[in-house]
């Protein structure tokens, strides 16, 4: 009998955990965190990406934007939440590789607190210039900063822009202001006014580079922008490559089950692959697919780079 009994639980026991286990997904609306503010700009685009999933995943899928902490609010939400499938974190190279290297109590490590889904695309930036600032490329730029040290200053929006402009300033050895703003739009009445000169940013300025109030010097991707075919890549520009990705992603909570990531990952290729292709090439993303198991590995190896630079950039910890 105790044998029976053991044998009726052992049996209950697996219908039970088995039909959990059975259960369809999703089975109620999505939340997809933004770690950026709501409007325009390649993360909010990225976002409406991810949202076409939700004819395919048969449920809504709900943006949740939540800026600040150069994305660590947003992420701080994802980690917090149920790992089932139901949170998104739709997160860049700022909250996963550049903030844990930047704080001196890291927050959260990005390689152990979210699980890959897949790859969205890699985010075309620039350098550009207020026509202040003379220099019709990156070799005149670099002449003119360092023929007037302290004379200029540069702007920055987020970890992206930080970590370029420090980078670029180290290696030529340029002195100059940093003034920091809370995102490239909130710096966009000073550097269109010409208080401020310099500034590394994604596609927030290409209404006035398009009406010559700014001036785009290079990319820094390995090729140059449809958006702006005329403006240089780094090396082209003959100076060494920026050697930074700046990116978008699909994550999850760690433990959200694998069958939940298997279907995130396929939805999220086919998404990339139809309609949202488009979309991105429109903000400056540059479409890339890629599996849980590569994502992960590019994420270690931008981890990585990122660290690198801000340290040998020499920017402090916060």
């Amino acid at each position: 009998m105790r044998t029976l009994r053991v044998a009726l639980l052992s049996l209950t026991l697996t219908a039970i955990f088995g039909s959990v286990a059975a259960q369809p997904y999703p089975t109620r609306p999505i939340r997809a965190v933004v770690p950026f503010p709501g409007g325009g700009g390649p993360m909010n685009v990225a976002g409406r990406v991810v949202q076409l999933m939700n004819a395919p995943l048969g449920q809504p899928i709900v943006l949740d934007n939540r800026p600040g902490g150069d994305g660590v609010i947003g992420a701080d939400v994802v980690i917090k939440s149920n790992p089932d499938g139901h949170t998104l974190f739709v997160g860049s190279n700022s909250a996963i590789a550049g903030v844990p290297h930047l704080r001196l109590k890291p927050p959260y490590d990005p390689l152990t607190a979210f699980a890959p889904v897949g790859f969205i695309g890699y985010i075309t930036f620039m350098l550009n210039v207020h026509p202040s600032l003379p220099a019709k490329s990156v070799q005149e730029l670099i002449e003119q900063v360092r023929a007037a040290p302290g004379k200029w200053n540069y702007a920055t929006g987020n970890v992206s822009g930080i970590v370029m402009m420090a980078t670029f300033a180290k290696t030529h050895g340029l002195d100059m202001l940093h003034v920091p703003y809370k995102g490239d739009v909130a710096a966009l009445s000073d550097f269109s006014a010409g208080r401020v000169q310099l500034m590394f940013s994604a596609t927030s300025f290409l209404g006035l580079i398009r009406d010559g109030r700014l001036r785009a010097l290079a990319v820094t991707l390995p090729k140059r922008s449809p958006l702006l075919p005329e403006v240089p890549t780094m090396e082209e520009a003959g100076v060494a490559p920026i050697l930074l990705q700046v990116w978008a992603a699909l994550f999850v909570p760690a433990r959200t089950p694998d069958a939940v990531i298997t279907r995130l990952n396929r939805e999220l290729i086919n998404v990339v692959r139809g309609e949202g292709r488009a979309m991105l090439e429109r903000e400056g993303v540059v479409a890339q697919e890629m599996t849980p198991a590569q994502l992960a590995a590019h994420v270690k190896s931008q981890f990585d780079a990122w660290g690198r630079a801000i340290r040998a950039a020499g920017i402090p910890r916060d």
